[in-house]
């Protein structure tokens, strides 16, 4: 029996094609029903406050970057979205002396503009943020090498090469986006021979990092988060690290504060990655099959999905 058709955007894959059963369980759980879903390999973690929650997030640098030496160099890949972080983790670099001299940072992803990565002086550029909310702020004996930031470009071929270059990365963070993404791996679109079928888990796996049309979910997303909600500054295409990546990372931190997806999103994912109910149509749910995963919540942030109008 073919899929259902998507219910916001029908010429894409994305969770509106699930079976409803499935919807709603998750819409059901309860923020301690979602505690109780961690099993070996997928710890769930919540937080009270948000100075908490992001200081949490930033001391995940801290922790990889500490174990890094010239013999063992260790990086982290960090998104932006959530972006609180950054600041936090220039101070304790700072306050802490910790010299990056041999650490690495990857940046996830990044717009894509006439077939090419936004230039760092644009103002929604990744690159752009990292440096001046991150790495821009640390004193500079203690400075990361130029060299060891890796950002990804339209020619992946540098930043792919980086990932086979006996860096070792600790932790992949990442943020969830309202289409069940991390990085820019959003769903695919329903064409050619997807059209009746997402793409198999082990397909969707194999995807290094890559140019890749956003979903419309994401587009209006990233318009509402960063710029004000005109959808016209919003490019279409991204670069983004890939499920190839990911799995080279030793262990993937997903940080929900509730400012990006929404209750229903936080809940969805928790289920399906629990329960190995792996989806392309939800991109998260494919880390399911990752060793080490790590969802991390603000519990002011998980919300209810109960109907309430406004």
């Amino acid at each position: 029996m073919p899929r259902k058709l998507s219910s916001i955007a029908p010429e894409w894959w994305d969770y509106t094609t699930l079976e409803n059963d499935l919807i709603s369980d998750a819409a059901e759980l309860t923020p301690n029903d979602m505690l109780q879903l961690a099993r070996p390999g997928f710890r769930v973690v919540f937080y009270d406050t948000l100075e908490e929650f992001y200081l949490a997030e930033a001391l995940e640098y801290i922790a990889a970057w500490k174990q890094s030496t010239a013999d063992n160099p260790v990086g982290i890949c960090g998104p932006i979205g959530p972006t609180e972080q950054l600041p936090l983790v220039a101070r304790l670099v700072n306050e802490l002396g910790l010299s990056l001299k041999h650490s690495h940072f990857w940046g996830m992803d990044e717009w894509v503009m006439n077939g090419k990565e936004v230039l760092p002086t644009h103002p929604l550029s990744f690159e752009k943020a990292d440096r001046e909310m991150c790495f821009d702020r640390i004193r500079p004996e203690l400075k990361m090498p130029d060299a060891n930031l890796h950002f990804p470009k339209a020619d992946t071929a540098a930043y792919g090469k980086s990932w086979e270059s006996g860096v070792r990365c600790a932790v992949m963070q990442g943020g969830q986006g309202d289409i069940k993404h991390w990085a820019f791996n959003d769903p695919p679109k329903r064409e050619g021979k997807h059209r009746d079928a997402p793409p198999s888990p082990a397909e969707y796996r194999a995807l290094p990092t890559r140019m890749v049309d956003l979903h419309p979910i994401t587009i209006a997303q990233n318009a509402r988060t960063s710029g004000g909600g005109n959808i016209t500054l919003v490019p279409t295409q991204a670069m983004t690290v890939g499920p190839v990546e990911t799995w080279k990372a030793e262990k993937v931190s997903i940080w929900h504060a509730g400012k990006h997806d929404n209750p229903f999103g936080q809940r969805l994912t928790t289920l399906m990655i629990s329960k190995r109910i792996a989806d392309a149509a939800v991109p998260m749910s494919l880390l399911a099959d990752h060793p080490n995963v790590q969802f991390n919540f603000f519990r002011g942030g998980i919300g209810t999905c109960e109907v309430e109008m406004h």
